[in-house]
């Protein structure tokens, strides 16, 4: 259920401090969307895509837009999202 991704394509992610965050190990995450623990690992370190459906499930799990978890852009920290200076 894993895709291989092109090398121009690189898909970003926050699945490692999502997991963090909330006490979750690579094997619960995989466990709670179908995947085996090593697959978390190559899909955090962007070696391989999640398909549409393991992406929904992990924003499912984690009760976040899809959207707030991978994107085709570097994603800036948690922190300095929710702690950023207020225009």
């Amino acid at each position: 259920m894993v895709a291989k991704r092109p090398p121009e394509g690189k898909l970003y992610n926050r699945l490692a401090a999502l997991r963090a965050e909330r006490g979750m190990s690579r094997a619960e995450l995989a466990a709670a969307i179908g995947i085996h623990p090593q697959s978390v690992g190559f899909i955090e370190r962007g070696d391989y895509g999640p398909s549409l459906e393991l992406a929904l499930k992990a924003a499912q799990v984690f009760g976040l837009p899809v959207e707030a978890i991978f994107s085709l852009s570097p994603l800036p920290s948690l922190s300095a999202q929710v702690y950023a200076p207020k225009e």
